[in-house]
């Protein structure tokens, strides 16, 4: 897998390179600092993905994807940024990013983003998630019922299917059901990114008690 960083800071292409380089299978091929040296780098390198900051200086990581899209150029997209408006969001939607990522992300859920984009599926950060449906007046966690909310926290701690039948008092069939409602209804892909959701938003077992 060929990856090309466009940051126009210098340090954060390192440390992304560095980070990238953790994986066998992932390969950093090249960089750009702006929109008109990104495009010239994708059109020749034509890498499987893109690892682009939302601002660039005076300009926009969407706008740049944007023409990227225009040119034929069918790499897969993960935006990197610090916060995003409602308005980023739309504007993402429409270029169709791949995957959002926060720059305050541990190495290990950038690289899980990376994973999980190049199998053909879509990544949102846990907390770029929650501010998205903070946006428009709810929380994911709401759809929840009490017990799948616990069933999460437990998730969040690590816990296995077994571990959160114990705990719980309920069957391991019970869990598998409560986990494949909870992925569907926080929109994500797997119980690994459930577990950093619940992490990020804090859902906690004292919350669990004061409600």
């Amino acid at each position: 897998m060929d990856i090309v960083i466009v940051d126009d800071h210098p340090l954060v292409r390192r440390g992304l390179a560095a980070v990238i380089s953790m994986q066998p299978n992932v390969k950093f091929a090249g960089e750009a600092t702006n929109g008109e040296e990104a495009l010239r780098v994708l059109e020749e390198l034509r890498p499987d993905m893109v690892l682009i900051d939302l601002k660039l200086a005076d300009e926009s990581g969407l706008d740049v994807i944007k023409a990227a899209r225009s040119r034929g150029i069918e790499s897969k997209f993960i935006l990197l940024t610090s916060s995003a408006s409602r308005e980023d969001f739309l504007k993402a939607e429409e270029v169709l990013v791949d995957g959002y990522v926060l720059k305050e992300a541990l190495p290990e859920e950038l690289l899980f983003a990376i994973q999980l984009v190049h199998k053909g599926r879509k990544y949102y950060d846990p907390g770029l998630m929650e501010d998205k449906m903070r946006m428009s007046g709810k929380s994911p966690t709401d759809e929840l019922t009490p017990k799948e909310r616990e069933v999460l926290i437990e998730l969040g701690q690590g816990a296995c299917n077994r571990e959160i039948a114990s705990r719980l008092f309920i069957s391991e069939f019970t869990v598998k059901k409560h986990v494949s409602q909870i992925l569907a209804k926080l929109q994500v892909a797997d119980r690994t990114q459930a577990a950093l959701y619940a992490n990020a938003v804090g859902l906690t077992k004292y919350e669990m008690s004061v409600e």
